[in-house]
This record gives C-alpha cells, sequence and structure tokens, in this order.
C-alpha cells in the first residue's frame, strides 16, 4: 500500500488522487458528521456553498441543515453550526442532514471522481483504516483540510498520521494522536474559550480517538454526494 498527501489549501500544483482518497477534517467538520451519524440521521449530504445547501434542504424535506462559514461561525439560515457537541442531544433519527463547511465539504467536492472516497477525523480513525483495507486500496490519499495561513492543521496530520500507522500494521497509542489534536493552533482556539462558537466541547469531542466504530465513506447518488 502506498500513501500520498495533499494539503487542500496550499497554492501548488495538486498530483491527481484516484484511488482511495480520505479527506480528514478533525475541528470539526467529519467530527460532527460522525456525531450526527450516531444520532440516526438516514444519511449526510455534503453541499458546496450556503445558497446550495439551503436549496437542497428544502427539497429533501424533513432535512436539517448543518453549516458554517470561513472561521468557523455557523451558517446564517442553517439549522445548526459546525458544532458536534451541540448536536449530542439532537435527535435526528430517520433525517437526512445537509452539511456545508468551508474546508472539509470543499475537500470531499474536490475529489469525488476518487475509485473510493472516505470522510473521516480522530472519531472514527480507526473503523476507516479497517475499512480501506477490507477494500484492499494499493495507494491511499490523505486529503489535509485544516491547514490555513493561520493555523497549521496538526489536528488533521495527525489523525492522518494516525490512520497510516494503523494501515502499516503497527499499534500507534491514539492518546499520543488526541493530544497533538488539542495541542494544534485551531485546537488550542477552542481550548482558550474565548471564540464564542468555538466551545471548548467540540474540542473534547474531537480529541477521543476511535469514539465511533464506523467509518463513513462517500458515494455519488446522481448529481449529489452522500454518506451513509
Amino acid at each position: 500500500m502506498r500513501f500520498s498527501r495533499v494539503f487542500l489549501n496550499r497554492l501548488q500544483n495538486q498530483a491527481a488522487a484516484n484511488d482511495t482518497v480520505v479527506v480528514i477534517d478533525v475541528l470539526r467538520s467529519f467530527t460532527t458528521a460522525a456525531v450526527a451519524l450516531s444520532r440516526g440521521a438516514s444519511a449526510i449530504y455534503p453541499v458546496d456553498g450556503i445558497s446550495a445547501g439551503i436549496v437542497l434542504a428544502g427539497r429533501l424535506g424533513d432535512a436539517v441543515s448543518v453549516g458554517a462559514i470561513e472561521g468557523g461561525d455557523p451558517a446564517p439560515g442553517f439549522d445548526f453550526g459546525n458544532s458536534p457537541s451541540r448536536l449530542l442531544k439532537a435527535d435526528l433519527t430517520g433525517k437526512p442532514v445537509v452539511m456545508s463547511t468551508a474546508a472539509g465539504v470543499r475537500g470531499l467536492q474536490r475529489y469525488r471522481q476518487a475509485r473510493k472516497l472516505y470522510a473521516t477525523s480522530l472519531v472514527c480513525a480507526r473503523a476507516t483504516a479497517e475499512a480501506i483495507r477490507a477494500a484492499g486500496a494499493d495507494e491511499v490519499c490523505f486529503i489535509i483540510t485544516g491547514e490555513w495561513v493561520d493555523r497549521d492543521g496538526d489536528e488533521d496530520v495527525a489523525c492522518a498520521d494516525y490512520i497510516e500507522a494503523l494501515l502499516r500494521g503497527e499499534s500507534p497509542a491514539p492518546e499520543d494522536f488526541a493530544r497533538r489534536v488539542r495541542d494544534s493552533d485551531f485546537g488550542r482556539r477552542f481550548a482558550a474559550g474565548t471564540w464564542p462558537n468555538l466551545p471548548a466541547a467540540d474540542l473534547d469531542l474531537a480529541a477521543q480517538a476511535d469514539l465511533f466504530r464506523f467509518a463513513m465513506r462517500v458515494r455519488c447518488e446522481g448529481d449529489h454526494l452522500v454518506i451513509r
């Protein structure tokens, strides 16, 4: 199995990734998505763009919209911001969730042509590794979405390091990678408690390795990407 990485927000020529692509967004898109599925959501529709998300939510009926704009503030007109802790008590049983975020969803849309596409974060990292191994991947490309000019993105790099170590047959200590999530530039913003839309409770959730035992495979259904 061969491994590569792409940093989504770097201004550089990015190699094609066509086999197995793992888009990582620990803080917070794919931690939020995992919580939504654990709360009974029937499907998650990752949509690029706030207006497109609102339109799709209206078409689906009984849909719940979850989203944020760049920087982490809630998307206007959506039911929830991109906050996993605030979804913990939501009853999403049988409901489709439309998700639009500035990083993770954009990564999925960019690599939607991959033979196998996964959304992941630390909370379902081991399950993702197990799914990739079971599918017999030859090449795995990790897409790091959290690196920006003011953020090191190490929360996502840590998740990639953990999954890659598992796929190499190693026995990595999950707590080492959870610590890196907390110590990342963005993680420290949540811990500081000074940003109202970056609650510490979200960090507490996102830094729990292997909280869920499912992988989030992304498929194309018609014109839409869907996570079930």
